[in-house]
């Protein structure tokens, strides 16, 4: 076994010359439950054998207990980790859904989806798309899964993600613009934290250690080898002739003071004004912080602010 790196992406993961990988983040998971301190049940659901795609999906089962008839908007949501690391069933993110869902009174589906480098993007691109498809299929009151017949409102629903999974959430909102979704128009997006990039640094990112632009680069490259480079439309929405046809009405952008991916945020709230998109785009900045704070942190003052910032977005 040999210990020579062909790529350190650290705190993320590392691969050996010999093809090992190691993920040094992402693999404590908790199992679907009811959520005694938040009254959120939640279950796994097989959406496809082949490939193999499931989802995690939340349930406020107070609200659902109460109002059995009471349709509640519906989140898809996303994972980030640089598209390498993490999972639905990640705790940083069963915990977060949990707290998200009951604060904000809706049904989650939380999309489990490949991961490179075993598998490069376009899988999760792929992946994200297939459940969004799953979760439209329901439209009608006769789809697979019960929960998402009896309680979803087709009207009212919302796509979100941090980091990597704010980019997917992005892409599959461009996919529902350009292709559809079988009569359902998602409301809004959220993108926290995006990790976006281009080739020109703007803002702040000149003044960045260029071992930090490569470690973005480099991670994006060993996720989609077969990639244009940093300004392909996927990474830098800027360079996308098509950033207008985006699938909603509006956009929640978040970023954090501190984030070297900050700029990024704001900029794209800016490339999606002059896109043509006629739809309303909002950016929250959380002061002091840094990348995904809220999910380290999530009782923290500004991680309680940001919360309260998608809950009206949502409702």
């Amino acid at each position: 076994m040999s210990n020579e790196l062909a790529h350190d992406f650290s705190p993320l993961i590392k691969i050996y010359k010999d093809g090992r990988i190691e993920r040094l983040t992402g693999t404590t998971t908790l199992p679907p439950s009811l959520d005694p301190q938040t009254g959120v049940e939640s279950k796994d659901v097989v959406i496809s054998k082949e490939p193999v795609l499931s989802a995690r999906l939340y349930l406020p089962t107070k609200s659902t207990t109460n109002s059995p008839n009471k349709k509640l908007p519906l989140l898809v949501y996303i994972h980030g980790g640089g598209f390498v690391v993490e999972h639905a069933s990640s705790s940083i993110y069963h915990n977060y859904l949990n707290a998200l869902v009951a604060e904000t009174n809706i049904v989650a589906v939380s999309v489990e989806y490949r991961l490179a480098p075993e598998h490069s993007l376009p899988a999760a691109y792929d992946d994200a798309w297939g459940s969004l498809k799953w979760v439209a299929s329901h439209s009608d009151g006769k789809g697979s899964e019960d929960w998402l017949n009896r309680h979803a409102d087709f009207q009212r629903v919302f796509i979100a993600g941090d980091s990597a999974g704010a980019n997917i959430a992005h892409n599959v909102g461009l996919r529902v613009g350009s292709e559809g979704l079988g009569g359902v128009k998602p409301k809004g997006i959220v993108l926290v934290h995006p990790y976006f990039w281009g080739s020109e640094a703007i803002g702040a990112e000149q003044a960045l250690p260029p071992v930090v632009r490569e470690y973005m680069v480099g991670l994006w490259r060993l996720a989609y080898p077969s990639t244009s480079g940093s300004d392909d439309p996927l990474f830098n929405p800027g360079k996308d002739p098509k950033l207008g046809g985006l699938g909603c009405e509006k956009v929640l952008v978040c970023v954090a003071e501190k984030d070297a991916l900050k700029d990024r945020g704001w900029h794209y709230s800016e490339v999606l004004k002059k896109s043509g998109w006629k739809g309303a785009v909002d950016v929250i900045e959380s002061k002091g912080e840094n990348h995904v704070f809220h999910l380290f942190n999530p009782t923290c003052d500004n991680a309680v602010t940001l919360l309260k910032k998608m809950v009206s977005f949502i409702n």
